[in-house]
């Protein structure tokens, strides 16, 4: 049965949330910039599953892309509503990424889902794998566990005198995207804009959810984490971290930190969100990432991956033929930038 919701009911939704990106805080972050967004509730007495889903407009059309991270696999009468929203929205597919691993239940809703819809395998959006850190086990066994080298180099950040402070004000917030930018720089890599970043940080910590700390060093913050707190679970998006000083490794004593932090608010997990495979590739540009999070003793989880509930058939196929055009495009322009 669905269930007509309000912001009164704002608690009990985020309950059912399997995720911060399934969260009413993250909706209306999202709502800020621009995109269009559904909340839709299942249950009989309470609410059981939620689904949240972000509309992205195609430009120069009036057809959309509908993107539910992180929500649990659909039953076909969930699926049943998300499809007739998705009609009345003109939207040609709704991505789905769920918060589930594989079991006997999943392959069932994913096989019943197949024969009742155009329900397919897509292309994934969101990392398949994560680091997860059981943190209910007391700090002692906890360091027991790490690799020896990250128990270590955390040690020598606590010696070399490294302070990690909670700091979500405008001044840290101010801190955190100037070592974004840097981070962004080094590694290469693409990040939103600062008004994407500064609307998340203020609608989430807004909300209780989001946290922002950092590592001090000798009066320079050197590291900057955003780290978010949903259903005894803690999750780290995103990090950034200074060219300088490197060697009093910040970032180990940090992610420490934000463990014992976790803990003291009860929470039973710690979820890194996201990581390479189970053979990752050493020249992949993300391996010393995954490999520092591999350091504190955390388990690969592997997710069940993406699939596209099919709305429009012939515009899917159209979509999906623009979309490699458009990537081929992509790659050339970049090449040519070197």
């Amino acid at each position: 049965m669905i269930i007509e919701i309000t912001e009164k009911d704002q608690s009990k939704y985020d309950k059912a949330a399997l995720h911060p990106l399934q969260s009413w805080a993250w909706g209306e972050f999202r709502k800020k910039t621009g995109v269009g967004l559904s909340r839709l509730a299942f249950g009989e007495k309470n609410i059981d599953d939620v689904f949240q889903i972000t509309w992205h407009r195609i430009p120069h059309t009036k057809f959309c892309i509908g993107y539910c991270p992180k929500s649990v696999v659909p039953s076909i009468g969930e699926a049943e509503e998300i499809k007739k929203e998705a009609v009345r929205r003109n939207a040609i597919f709704v991505k789905f990424e769920p918060n589930e691993k594989s079991s006997s239940e999943t392959a069932k809703k994913i096989s019943d889902l197949e024969h009742g819809f155009n329900f397919v395998a897509g292309k994934p959006l969101f990392t398949k794998y994560t680091f997860q850190l059981d943190i209910s086990k007391s700090e002692e066994e906890l360091l027991s566990k790490m690799h020896q080298k990250t128990r270590y180099n955390l040690r020598l950040a606590e010696k070399k005198g490294v302070e990690i402070v909670e700091d979500s004000s405008e001044q840290g917030f101010e801190e955190y995207w100037k070592l974004m930018e840097i981070t962004t720089r080094r590694q290469g890599f693409f990040a939103h804009g600062k008004g994407y970043h500064h609307k998340m940080w203020q609608t989430m910590t807004e909300s209780g959810m989001g946290h922002l700390f950092k590592a001090v060093y000798e009066g320079k913050t050197l590291s900057a984490w955003m780290v978010f707190i949903l259903n005894e679970t803690i999750y780290y998006p995103y990090g950034a971290s200074s060219n300088e000083n490197r060697d009093v490794m910040a970032s180990n004593l940090m992610m420490w930190e934000v463990i014992r932090y976790g803990k003291k608010q009860g929470c039973r997990l710690f979820d890194m969100w996201g990581s390479l495979g189970p053979e990752p590739d050493v020249r992949d540009p993300w391996y010393g990432f995954h490999k520092f999070k591999q350091g504190y003793g955390a388990e690969l989880v592997e997710f069940l991956g993406s699939f596209d509930l099919v709305v429009s058939p012939v515009l899917y196929k159209i979509y999906g033929a623009a979309e490699k055009v458009r990537w081929v495009a992509l790659k050339l322009l970049a090449g040519l930038r070197k």
